[in-house]
Order: structure tokens, then C-alpha cells, then sequence
């Protein structure tokens, strides 16, 4: 009825308690009605009795909470899809006429739209819907062949789908293999291939291994792995090159067996973003030369971390220390060593202080600390955010670390005369911690039964975003009091050891053979210096090289100084190679999450730079490269990918065809089209008791009562 299969009205409470409920309204407007001054007609009677049943009872339901379920049947018709590779691969000149194949397909499908019900879509990075009529404006420009973007569309679609059809080389140059996906659809998949499966005569760079982090000044092995298919005992020559200079040449006589490695010496000269290339010189017959190229880029740290140690006085704990540093060949050490009021082991050097990337507080400050001194050391700490670490060894002054504030990752008061001699006593939280690791494998055990170290008379307690690693034991009795304190926050790095005479955890434990001091100065320097601490933004592209016309894609995201997403931060990305300048505005996607892409059509190296603003506030840069167009990776693999296609097409249910053996297949999708009707039934709930319209329809009943009863003078 009305176009609906079923209908029925739910109600809060039994139905029981609504009969009763009419029955005393019927009652009730009877009696009101019984008796009437002055008399009225029997007929203005049962109306009048009719208008109070009816409003009481539409207030009633109006309690009862009633709601109304309707059901309707909806016949999904089938779509059969039909996706095609509008990449430029199906431009490669492999003697098969690939792109006019496509053409001639799909002249042959659009005939047969209406018997099949076939809906057309072209994809590259992207899946695009196009119409029957702009078939033939498919013109394979596309930079990259993103098969998963395919299935991801299927999966997404509420439409009837009886099949998906693909009409590609199916090599896949973005994205990842989308066979799982295909399987899990339950959807048959027909694939159509594109190009020739027989593998010609070429040379191809397959790839390249090397470390994404490396040292500057630091020698490290690039690989490369070669493969060849006919040219056996040919020779080639390989080149590493940085940016645009050649760093080494390797000649290569190719193996028979048709696969080979290659190894580069690479010492980076600087640290930063460094882009390298390995470049193949071609062979004559060499049937594509665009495989004979990789591009990829290396991150180059600082060769050494360059660590400054600072002391009121000389000291055990300073020799130690500096002797445990020196033992790291990744640790440049130098030092600023006070003797006297006015006197330094070494001439004072400012310089020191501001090339530093860790310093070492070692008894320091003193109250005989040059002023100017110190506040150079605070200015590094709390501006420039320098990671430290700190022992309290002979000639510290507690009252001007006070000057530290915030960036102390302890609280002390009652400093009273004198040590205590205590133990540490790591957290069980804290045995994985890999500031206390070392060549044994249960750490715990160790470090408990070190030897005692002194401890000033004081109350210490870590702050509130610190994290205690160690606590004191005394007499075997542990104490809630913090010996080795770790503070990560808003970008700032340090580590205290509240004590003095650190030393003896060396010396004592040398004779078994143990490591552990030296290991903790040199893990605390290495996860000081580490860069685990969120930065407030970052932006980064999808990837690094792209083909000429491929979507640039970036990714950002925002966090305050107390870590929080932040959704409305402005940010203007700034795009440049040099001749070009672009600009484009990120937006916002999510909590703290932005994205935006472009296009652009040159090629060439390009380098981004951004910041994020909130309230004319920076909170954060970065920056990054990339690279367009230097190599086609649509052009890498000239040849089909059978194997592939047929796989996904054989597990679904459906059927592999060459472009000189398809026609069945629309056979197949009509028949698909006729037998693949599906039946939706679509539920959708009126909820009776919270529409206007009954409280409107009790009223207007109301009021026709009172209009007929002041019509006959009623009292």
C-alpha cells in the first residue's frame, strides 16, 4: 500500500495499558457529555463526545512514544564496471599497438552500454568516472597506474555491482598489489591485458640498497642489483652520482646468469637531505633505456655528536665521565674546566658553548661560576632547547641551578648540610629503558648492587612530566626519593643523576668485567641528542619522485607546545626549482591533520618549505624535495604483467583475455546484467510522539470543541 511491503507502529508501553487508556477516555468524555446545559442534539452530542476522545487520546499516544516503521522493496539494477589504464605505459612502443587496442575495445563496449549496463571509468593515480561519449578522449597521460585505487572504489560504491572489468598492462607503479582486496569483494573480475608478455632484450636497474641514515665523513655501501636479458658479456658502465656531480664510476661485465650486485664507497661530505642517482650507460639493441635509472635520497647526520663538558672544579667524576665519552668514536668531546675564582684549565672559549649539541653539567654551577658564564649556559637550555645532562658532583651550588626553573627536571628544598651514602634501585617499569642498558642482558640485577654513591641532605621529587628511573636504597630499604631522573617535554631533553662519586659504579664493577657506567653516559648521550621528541609540525610528500603530470601529494600535522592537535593553524606551502614558484594553502582534515596536492607540469628538482601559524604565531617549520620527471616509472617495465591479471581474474571468478580474444566477455556481463538483480529492502522509522503535527492535531481538535460548545452557549 502507498508503495510500501509493511508497516507497523511500535509503542514505549504494552498495548494493554493504551486500550485501557482509551477506554477510560472513552468513559470519561460519555460522562462530560451524559448531561448538558442547556440541552443539545444527540448528533452535537456524539460529536462533541467524538472531538474529546479523539485529543485525549492524541495526547495519550503522544506519551506512549509511538513509532511508525515502514518497509519498501528496491530493485537494484546491476552495473557492470568497466575501469581503463589511462596511463602513459599504454603508450610504449612494444610492436603491439597497445594504445589503439584500448581504442579499438572500447569502440566494441561502448555498442553494447545498454545490453550490459556498463558504466566506464579511467584510472591512473585516481579513479575518474567518465560518460559513453568521452571514450574516445582517453588520451593515457596519467603519471602512475594505481591498481588498489580500483578495488578501493569498488568497495566504497553502494551501486548493484555485477562485475568489474580492467583494461591494462596491469604493472603497477603506485600503490600496492590489490589482490586481497580483489578476493575479499566477493565481485568476478575480468581483465583484458595490455602490451606483449614476451620479456625483450634489456638492461634494468631493479634496485638499490643503502642505509636511509647515514654519518658525514662516515663511509658507507651502496648496492645496486642489475639485471639483464640478452646481453650477457656486453659491459656497461655504473655511476653513483650526488646532486649533479659523478662520486664514482664502477664498469661491469654482465652476468650470464642474468642478475648481479654492484657495490658503491659513499662518504658524504655534509650532513642534510642528500639526493643520489645510480645511472647505467646504455647498450646498442637495448630495447628501453628508462629502466636504466634510479633516483633516491639519504638522510646525513653530523659525523660526530659534539658534546660539552662543563665543571665548577676538577674531579673523579669529570675523568670518568670524559675517559667514557672519548671511548665512542661518534662523540667529539670538549670542555669547559673551572680551577679557581678566575681561572680555567683552558683558555675560556665561548665557542665551545655554542657549537655544542649535548652538554655535560658536571658539578656545575659553582657560586664561584663566572655570571656571564652560566647565563650563556641557560640561554642554550631554555632558547635553544640543548638536551643536558647533570650530576650533582663536588662544588655544585643548589641555590643557582635554581635559576634552571622549569627546565630542571627536579624540585629540592631543605637542602641541609652533608650526604647520605645511597644505592640505586631501578624501577621494574624502567628495566627495558635503553638509557641503562648494556651488554647484560638483565640489567636489574646490576645496577641494583652497584656501589653507594653520596647524595646531598636534602627533599628531592622529579617534576610532574619527569620520569624516575632510578630511586634511592639505603641500607636495602628503597626510598621513594629520585636518584636518575629522564624529562622529555615540549622539545627540551635531559637526564640527572642526584648525586655525587658516579664514579665508583665504574671502578668498582671494572674487574668483573662490566660496562654498565660506560654504556649509561654514552646511551644518555645518544638519547639526548635523539630526535624521539614530537616536533610541532612536520610535512612530508607522499613520496620522492614522481612522473611529469602526477599528482604531488602533502601531509601535515600540528600539535601545540603541549602536544595537543591543533585544527585551525594556517599553512601556506612554498614551492620552488629554481625558474618556478608555487604556493599552496594545506587544509584541514582532521585533528591536527592537513593535506593538499597539485599538479605540476614541469620537471625537474624541487624543494618546499612551510610554516604553521595560529594566531599570527609560528609554531613550527619544515621543509623537504622532491623530484619530477627524471624518471618515467611509467616507462620502466615495457612488458605485461600476465601473471598478475590472470591471478586476480582466475581467484575471483572471473576470466583472463587478450585484446584478440575479449569478444565472449560481453557476452558474459550481459548474462551477468539479467541474472544479478538484487532486492534492497529500505526500513525508515517515524517517530509519531516528537512530530509537530500531533500536538498541532490535539489542539485544532481542542479548539473545534470549544468553538461548537460556545456556538450552542455551553457551559
Amino acid at each position: 500500500m502507498f508503495g510500501y511491503e509493511e508497516f507497523n507502529l511500535s509503542l514505549a508501553y504494552p498495548v494493554i495499558y493504551l486500550l485501557l487508556a482509551l477506554i477510560l477516555i472513552g468513559v470519561y468524555s460519555y460522562y462530560v457529555y451524559r448531561y448538558t446545559i442547556p440541552q443539545i442534539e444527540k448528533y452535537k452530542k456524539f460529536l462533541l463526545t467524538s472531538l474529546r476522545v479523539l485529543a485525549l487520546l492524541v495526547l495519550c499516544l503522544i506519551l506512549f512514544e509511538p513509532i511508525l516503521n515502514l518497509s519498501s522493496k528496491l530493485v537494484l539494477e546491476p552495473n557492470n564496471l568497466v575501469f581503463i589504464d589511462n596511463s602513459r605505459s599504454i603508450k610504449i612502443d612494444d610492436g603491439t599497438n597497445r594504445e589503439q587496442k584500448v581504442k579499438e575495445i572500447l569502440d566494441q563496449f561502448s555498442d553494447n552500454t545498454s545490453d550490459g549496463n556498463l558504466s566506464f571509468y579511467e584510472f591512473g593515480n585516481i579513479v575518474d568516472e567518465i560518460s559513453n561519449d568521452s571514450l574516445t578522449g582517453i588520451d593515457f597521460t596519467d603519471g602512475s597506474t594505481n591498481l588498489q585505487e580500483v578495488f578501493n572504489y569498488v568497495k566504497n560504491s553502494d551501486k548493484n555491482i555485477a562485475s568489474v572489468t580492467i583494461i591494462s598492462d596491469g604493472v603497477i607503479t603506485s600503490g600496492s598489489n590489490p589482490y586481497y582486496e580483489a578476493l575479499n569483494l566477493g565481485i568476478p573480475v575480468f581483465t583484458i591485458g595490455i602490451g606483449d608478455t614476451t620479456r625483450r632484450k634489456d638492461i634494468e636497474l631493479k634496485k638499490v640498497l643503502h642505509n636511509d641514515f647515514i654519518y658525514a665523513q662516515t663511509p658507507t655501501s651502496i648496492i645496486a642489483t642489475i639485471s639483464n636479458n640478452g646481453f650477457a658479456g656486453e659491459s656497461v658502465k655504473a655511476t653513483l652520482i650526488e646532486n649533479n656531480d659523478i662520486i664514482s664510476e664502477e664498469n661491469l661485465v654482465l652476468s650470464s646468469a642474468g642478475i648481479q650486485n654492484i657495490s658503491f664507497d659513499y662518504s658524504p661530505k655534509s650532513a642534510g637531505q642528500q639526493k643520489l642517482s645510480i645511472q647505467l650507460s646504455s647498450v646498442k639493441d637495448e630495447f628501453t633505456t628508462a629502466n636504466n635509472k634510479k633516483i633516491f635520497y639519504v638522510n646525513v647526520l653530523s659525523n660526530k655528536i659534539k658534546v660539552l663538558l662543563l665543571a665548577s672544579t676538577p674531579s673523579s667524576d669529570l675523568s670518568f665521565i670524559k675517559n667514557s665519552l672519548k671511548r665512542d668514536e661518534n662523540i667529539e668531546v670538549s670542555s669547559i674546566i673551572q680551577v679557581s675564582a678566575s681561572t680555567f684549565l683552558e683558555k675560556l672559549n665561548y665557542q665551545k658553548l655554542d657549537s655544542a649539541e649535548v652538554l655535560f653539567l658536571v658539578g656545575f654551577p659553582s657560586d664561584q661560576t663566572p655570571q656571564e658564564l652560566f647565563n650563556r649556559v641557560i640561554s642554550k637550555i631554555k632558547n635553544e632547547k640543548i638536551p643536558y645532562f647533570i650530576t650533582l658532583s663536588s662544588g655544585v651550588s643548589l641555590n643557582r641551578l635554581s635559576a634552571l626553573g622549569d627546565d630542571l627536571s627536579f624540585r629540592y628544598s631543605q637542602n641541609f648540610p652533608g650526604t647520605k651514602e645511597v644505592q640505586p634501585f631501578i624501577l621494574p617499569a624502567e628495566l627495558s629503558n635503553p638509557i641503562i642498558q648494556y651488554s647484560n642482558e638483565d640489567p636489574g640485577d646490576t645496577w641494583n648492587n652497584l656501589p653507594p654513591v653520596y647524595q646531598p641532605n636534602g627533599i628531592f621529587s622529579p617534576r610532574v612530566e619527569s620520569k624516575t628511573i632510578a630511586q634511592i636504597s639505603i641500607n636495602n630499604k628503597v626510598v621513594k626519593v629520585p636518584l636518575i631522573i629522564s624529562n622529555s617535554f615540549s622539545g627540551k631533553r635531559s637526564i640527572a643523576v642526584l648525586a655525587k662519586d658516579i664514579w665508583k659504579w665504574k671502578l668498582q664493577v671494572a674487574s668483573k668485567g662490566l660496562d654498565v657506567f660506560d654504556n649509561f653516559i654514552v646511551n644518555s648521550v645518544r638519547w639526548l641528542r635523539a630526535n624521539e621528541e614530537q616536533k610541532l609540525f612536520e610535512l612530508e610528500t607522499s613520496k620522492k619522485n614522481y612522473s611529469q603530470g602526477e599528482r604531488i601529494e602533502f601531509f601535515s600535522k600540528v600539535l601545540d607546545e603541549s602536544l595537543n592537535p591543533v585544527s585551525d593553524a594556517e599553512i601556506k606551502i612554498n614551492i620552488n626549482s629554481g625558474n618556478t614558484t608555487i604556493e599552496s594553502d594545506m587544509q584541514n582534515v582532521g585533528p591536527g591533520l592537513y593535506e593538499s596536492s597539485l599538479v605540476i607540469n614541469e620537471t625537474g628538482d624541487f624543494s618546499y618549505s612551510a610554516q604553521a601559524m595560529i594566531d599570527n604565531r609560528v609554531l613550527g617549520e619544515d621543509q623537504g624535495s622532491f623530484n619530477i620527471g627524471e624518471i618515467d616509472i611509467e616507462m620502466i617495465d615495457p612488458v605485461m604483467d600476465y601473471s598478475s591479471l590472470n591471478l586476480i581474474s582466475n581467484e575471483t571468478g572471473g576470466e583472463f583475455y587478450f585484446p584478440d580474444s575479449y569478444s565472449p566477455l560481453i557476452d558474459q556481463l550481459k548474462n551477468l546484467k539479467i541474472n544479478s538483480s538484487k532486492d534492497k529492502i529500505v526500513t525508515s522509522e517515524i517517530n509519531l510522539w516528537s512530530n509537530s503535527w500531533m500536538l498541532i492535531i490535539a489542539i485544532l481538535l481542542f479548539a473545534t470543541e470549544w468553538f461548537i460548545r460556545k456556538r450552542n452557549g455551553m457551559l
